[in-house]
């Protein structure tokens, strides 16, 4: 596979596994860091770019949530985004250091937007929470060699 297509393919999973569409960036990351073709800095800091942008679109969708709530398209439970802002309502921006975490993460980026967080303490929060966690299943990777 082609270092465009690697970096392109994670990049769009990463993306599209940090909105509330169903996918998973994961696999590819590991599998990636697996083969040994690609540098796992470079696939760490890609997968990040692309889960971070993604979990923008969930901010930026909750910006405008109170407009389109309800609607059939619309990425969120009302149950989903309840527990995520008690959530958030309860621990505050820092509850943003979950972002990563499987189920809560992505309504919690959602209500973000709904709670109006500002969009520096948003990207610096989400993006360290979704580089740590990629950087965690990197080492986790290497070191099983």
């Amino acid at each position: 596979m082609s270092g465009a297509a690697s970096y392109g393919g994670l990049f769009v999973a990463a993306f599209l596994a940090a909105t509330l569409l169903p996918a998973q960036s994961e696999a590819a990351l590991v599998g990636l860091i697996a083969l040994g073709e690609r540098s796992p800095l470079a696939l760490v800091t890609t997968a990040s770019l692309g889960n971070t942008l993604g979990s923008l679109v969930n901010w930026a969708i909750g910006r405008q949530a109170e407009r389109f709530r309800g609607r059939l398209w619309f990425p969120a439970s009302d149950r989903a985004l309840e527990r995520a802002k008690r959530w958030y309502g309860r621990y505050g921006r820092w509850s943003l250091l979950l972002s990563w975490v499987p189920i809560i993460g992505d309504p919690l980026t959602l209500v973000a937007g709904v709670l109006r967080e500002p969009l520096w303490s948003f990207l610096a929060l989400v993006a360290l929470a979704k580089t740590a966690r990629y950087a965690a299943l990197a080492a986790g990777t290497l070191a099983l060699g």
